[in-house]
């Protein structure tokens, strides 16, 4: 049948797999903020290349970049400016670079579940993506000695089975999803989760401004005075709604020279207004939730 012959119980099915459920947005933020900054970086380095089959010297490299030269870039630049951030590793990566994730980690940053080699799940058999997570979760588990709270789907490519996965891990938030610019809780056919949603956009994600494949149409560029002007205007809004301002960055992609200011003057910009938190994801979901859910 094509979806215009469906009947209701069909596509109502469908919408209602997963669903944004009461918003989560505190009365005020903790200690009295009145927006929450949560910073984010997804570490997909060599994972873009090798999720696709890929076997190119020249797009690992790329890949590898973001370990050499974006992340210590990254975390001398948390570090001057004093806030936490989260970054979310696929397993593979943090398989390739334990090191890298002991130091974060060290740092006092978070790392979030981002998929075993940034595969999609939407083309993984269930048993198959259940099996990815867990094994990813125990992976940085045992890198890190910390084991992950929460999951960044990798391309924020959601399954049908992610959510019930997701729960079984006993995670604490998802941020793969985009029905509002708040946190909410979760809802799965109907039913309240617990879980928290920290939802992402592509608009507040450098990828897609800065991405290129030469050997497919993947060409989009934009310059980075206009993309620190985005992400600005993302906060300021925020900050007007009191509300939550999420930024997903990568660090093969903003790491380069010409671009590292959008992170340093954007951080600089934010932390020059009273009354904002910076917290990795897992502190602010656990504080929306505690605040959120207590009743």
């Amino acid at each position: 049948m094509e979806p215009w012959q469906w009947p209701e119980e069909k596509w109502r099915g469908i919408v209602d797999k997963v669903r944004a459920g009461r918003s989560l947005k505190p009365a005020q933020w903790k200690n009295g903020a009145r927006c929450a900054v949560a910073l984010s970086f997804d570490s997909d380095h060599e994972t873009g290349e090798l999720r696709d089959g890929g076997e190119s010297p020249g797009r690992l490299s790329q890949g590898q970049y973001g370990n050499r030269v974006g992340i210590p870039r990254i975390l001398a630049t948390l570090k001057k400016h004093d806030v936490p951030a989260s970054f979310f590793v696929p397993a593979v990566v943090a398989l390739l670079y334990p090191d890298e994730q002991r130091e974060v980690v060290s740092r006092g940053h978070e790392i979030g579940l981002h998929g075993w080699i940034h595969e999609l799940n939407t083309k993984v058999p269930a048993a198959d993506e259940r099996d990815l997570h867990f094994r990813s979760a125990d992976a940085i588990e045992r890198i890190t000695g910390v084991r992950p709270v929460g999951m960044r789907t990798p391309s924020w490519d959601f399954s049908g089975a992610t959510l019930s996965i997701q729960r079984e891990l006993g995670l604490v938030y998802d941020s793969s999803l985009m029905a509002d610019d708040d946190p909410y809780e979760i809802v799965q056919e109907g039913q309240p989760t617990g879980m928290v949603e920290l939802p992402v956009e592509w608009i507040r994600d450098d990828a897609v401004y800065f991405n290129m494949n030469r050997f497919t149409a993947l060409r989009p560029y934009t310059s980075p005075e206009v993309v620190l002007d985005i992400f600005r205007r993302e906060f300021d809004a925020a900050y007007a709604e009191n509300s939550l301002f999420l930024l997903t960055m990568h660090p093969h992609i903003i790491g380069h020279r010409s671009r590292m200011f959008i992170l340093d003057e954007l951080i600089d910009y934010i932390k020059g207004h009273d009354g904002v938190w910076f917290g990795t994801h897992a502190q602010i979901a656990e504080y929306v939730r505690d605040e959120g859910l207590k009743g």
